[in-house]
């Protein structure tokens, strides 16, 4: 077996990477008691809120930037499965892309620890860990599940549509910014595998780690099944960027060949 497409794995490295260092930046600074907007915005909603639009925006630029067009911008193993699924990448570089999110993840997480130090490793940040809420594991699962589901679809409909598929980022921006408010405080709000793992190492807390690992990917899976259900469409006819362009090929001859020109209404 050959790994032939090193620097989309590296892209994919860098793109969960930078996504954790904006997670852990932000999130210290709107929840740390060492940084002044703590007493600035002492209503919790508020920050959850430029916490959601920070995260999004950042989403946003890891998509549309010329790296993220290149490698399709999944940062997420539960992504690259359903791709995978889809049989739109080959087996070798889906287990490239995942084992390069994690190392990405950990990277960005120990990056920021290293920065920021306590304010960003010591509660209540912690590393920025994703755990249940009060509610407990059956709202969390749940939580995750839709968030996932509904992202996944989202994704498959709009990158699917001439008309839309350069939009799909942004989408997936709005999409981030409103989960982190509403679902942080019932699961975390994580919707990655790679993500929760890159807070839950370096901060050793393992609790419930299996919602993290089973919810997004199952969801994910379930809706590529009912999009293909529903439109009917032929797996080639999608694409596994989350922008589709004529920037850089796609990663797989599986996928579609010229991208946007590949489209169908």
């Amino acid at each position: 077996m050959t790994f032939d497409h090193w620097f989309n794995y590296w892209i994919e490295a860098l793109g969960l990477g930078t996504f954790m260092v904006s997670a852990g930046v932000f999130a210290t600074l709107l929840y740390s008691p060492n940084f002044p907007i703590i007493q600035w915005l002492p209503n919790p909603v508020h920050r959850d809120i430029l916490m959601g639009v920070a995260m999004g925006l950042t989403a946003i630029a890891i998509i549309y930037s010329p790296w993220g067009k290149r490698s399709g911008a999944h940062i997420n193993p539960a992504v690259t499965l359903t791709f995978y699924t889809l049989q739109k990448i080959e087996a070798k570089d889906a287990i490239a892309y995942i084992i390069a999110q994690f190392i990405g993840g950990l990277a960005g997480v120990w990056l920021v620890a290293f920065a920021l130090g306590d304010a960003f490793t010591q509660k209540p940040v912690n590393y920025a860990v994703t755990l249940p809420g009060m509610g407990g594991i059956v709202p969390a699962f749940i939580t995750e599940c839709l968030l996932s589901f509904t992202l996944m679809m989202m994704i498959l409909i709009t990158s699917n549509q001439s008309t839309l598929s350069k939009y799909t980022g942004i989408f997936s921006g709005i999409l981030l910014s409103f989960y982190i408010p509403l679902a942080a405080p019932v699961s975390g709000m994580s919707i990655n595998p790679a993500r929760t793992v890159a807070s839950a190492l370096p901060a050793q807390l393992w609790s419930h780690l299996w919602i993290y690992f089973v919810a997004p990917p199952l969801a994910m899976l379930l809706a590529s099944r009912l999009y293909l259900a529903l439109f009917q469409r032929p797996t080639r006819d999608l694409c596994c960027k989350l922008y589709p362009n004529h920037d850089h090929p796609c990663i797989s001859h599986r996928c579609c060949k010229n991208c946007t020109d590949n489209l169908v209404l």
